[in-house]
């Protein structure tokens, strides 16, 4: 067990996937499922379910949808205490779909509320990022909340580990690379923090260590099938992609995220935390849910990619 808690700060909010089991036309049949998303609630509940102490700063609306997160969050173990809720607010809502051959082919996000998670909030719980074991941050936060939180951050010595989300989003923490513990780019998300395109294994490696000369301590570049390339200031590696049997691809990058910081808070070496983010990746690829439900760290010990 960790000491101290992750603070994680991001968006929360309601996820309808849908699934189209033929080729995509104007009007498609298929599967739709309704269910809980939002980046930083879902490496929020992946630490919860590894069992380190969490606590997550967001913002919902006075609706259905929010009380229903919140609800939840609570349920798996999140603190939720601190979470805005915010009167005239439209709790977060994101929509995936994924073709017939299981690929994720478009998302739409509307997480306007998280205008409400601005500096002023962050200032009001400084207290909170100051005693925090990391910080965890996702890009859907305004320009003068990544500031602010790595203002606050930087104050206190609190590492903070960021979250990219989508290439349209990840540019805005490109001016922060030099103040970030870990940052976990997927292939698209890397070009818009450096300028490189990854497409194998070598040149993952390359973005991987770029990312790492331009300050960020332990940098990873996921690349979905293929593995994830990261580096560090003591080298660099690579770890093939586990064959798997994908039900849904959504949540696995949240799943490697967490489970690679889990790893991390307990002193595990790198190369060891980056098995373990492929193992709970490759779980939540199995599962029709965006977190795995039945995830412990002793299942994921047990599976542990080699």
């Amino acid at each position: 067990m960790t000491d101290g808690y992750a603070l994680v700060i991001g968006s929360m909010g309601i996820e309808v996937k849908a699934y189209a089991p033929q080729p995509l036309g104007a009007v498609n049949a298929g599967i739709v499922r309704n269910t809980l998303g939002g980046g930083a609630r879902n490496i929020a509940e992946n630490l919860a379910r590894l069992d380190v102490a969490t606590t997550l700063l967001s913002a919902v609306g006075v609706d259905g949808a929010g009380r229903r997160v919140i609800r939840w969050m609570r349920k798996v173990g999140v603190d939720c205490r601190h979470v805005r809720v915010v009167s005239e607010g439209r709790t977060a809502n994101f929509i995936s779909l994924t073709n017939e051959r299981g690929e994720p082919t478009m998302t739409i996000y509307d997480t306007s509320i998280m205008e409400h998670v601005d500096a002023n909030y962050l200032w009001k719980h400084e207290p909170l990022i100051e005693k925090a074991a990391l910080l965890v941050i996702d890009a859907t936060l305004s320009d003068e909340a990544i500031a602010t939180a790595f203002e606050i951050a930087d104050r206190y010595g609190v590492r903070v580990c960021a979250d990219p989300t989508t290439p349209a989003l990840a540019s805005k923490l490109r001016p922060y690379l030099d103040q970030m513990y870990l940052v976990i780019p997927n292939a698209a998300e890397t070009t818009a923090l450096c300028d490189l395109q990854p497409v194998d294994r070598e040149s993952a490696l390359e973005a991987a260590r770029k990312l790492v000369s331009l300050g960020a301590l332990i940098a990873v570049v996921t690349m979905g099938e293929i593995g994830v390339a990261y580096a560090h200031g003591s080298g660099s590696g690579f770890i093939r992609a586990k064959a798997t049997q994908v039900v849904d691809p959504t949540g696995a990058g949240d799943a490697f995220t967490g489970a690679v910081i889990f790893g991390l808070l307990n002193h595990v070496s790198e190369d060891e935390a980056m098995r373990l983010g492929m193992t709970a990746a490759a779980l939540t690829l199995q599962s029709k849910d965006t977190v795995f439900p039945g995830l412990t760290q002793e299942l994921l010990y047990d599976k542990l990619v080699v």
